[in-house]
């Protein structure tokens, strides 16, 4: 697929998705949004072990395309979200482990894209808002994302007062995994999703996506939920490779099967 709105490289193992679009902030329109979602789609079936989602400019993302939307009805408007929600289930269900990679400015559905990666590191100088509270459109689907990365007190800080937070508050409120000078973060980036990305892909793609699914149950419930997808992986090759290399004092030969 030709690709008008973001940018795609291989590198080292991993995929470098890039929203190019810095004139528009990296506005999310529904052109952009579709790119995003065919993209994911695409790595997702990929070898690619770790995916970084990067940005173009001084703004990560503004959000929705507001030049867009205004002229929408209910019909389409409810269109282009579902399109977005899309785009921000992709991000957890793909095998790949996707890691934001934040300079500058993410608000509203960008702060969501944020939330809706496993990882994320940010700049020194980089800030994050869901403006709709102060304003007239309140950051209902973004507040979903959001809500299941920091706790629903600060969530709500967010929403309701549609006031940006800086880096140092989204580490402490655990929206980011990490925030370092602004020079140092794509090296930074690098380094986390290297780290997060060692071992079975396999299992690593079992983890990921149990983890998502048993983190809104019970607790009763995700424990028995947990424990039928535990001990069905160890019956992986990999699974049993890691404990035939534990007894035989020697470093794991991994194969995905």
């Amino acid at each position: 697929m030709h690709y008008d709105h973001i940018v795609i490289t291989e590198t080292e193992g991993y995929t470098r998705l890039e929203m190019a679009m810095p004139a528009r902030r990296n506005a999310l329109s529904e052109a952009h949004l579709r790119e995003l979602l065919s993209a994911f789609e695409t790595i997702g079936q990929s070898n690619a072990a770790g995916v970084i989602l990067s940005a173009q400019g001084p703004v990560f993302s503004a959000g929705h395309d507001l030049n867009e939307m205004a002229s929408r009805d209910l019909s389409g408007t409810k269109k282009i979200l579902r399109i977005c929600s899309d785009v921000m289930q992709i991000i957890q269900s793909i095998p790949q482990v996707v890691l934001a990679q934040v300079e500058g400015l993410a608000t509203a559905a960008g702060c969501q894209l944020v939330a809706s990666c496993d990882l994320a590191v940010a700049g020194e100088s980089s800030r994050f808002q869901l403006p709709g509270g102060r304003g007239g459109w309140f950051c209902t689907t973004p507040g979903v994302a959001v809500g299941r990365a920091v706790g629903r007190k600060h969530a709500m800080e967010m929403l309701l007062t549609g006031d940006p937070i800086d880096a140092a508050t989204a580490l402490s409120w655990g929206l980011v995994n990490r925030v370092v000078p602004d020079d140092e973060v794509p090296l930074a980036s690098q380094e986390l999703l290297a780290r997060a990305t060692r071992g079975s892909n396999l299992s690593r793609e079992i983890g990921k996506q149990a983890f998502y699914r048993q983190i809104d149950m019970d607790l009763r419930t995700a424990y028995d939920f947990a424990t039928e997808v535990m001990a069905s992986a160890s019956q992986i090759d990999d699974a049993r490779e890691t404990a035939a290399a534990f007894v035989e004092k020697r470093k794991p030969v991994f194969t995905d099967t």
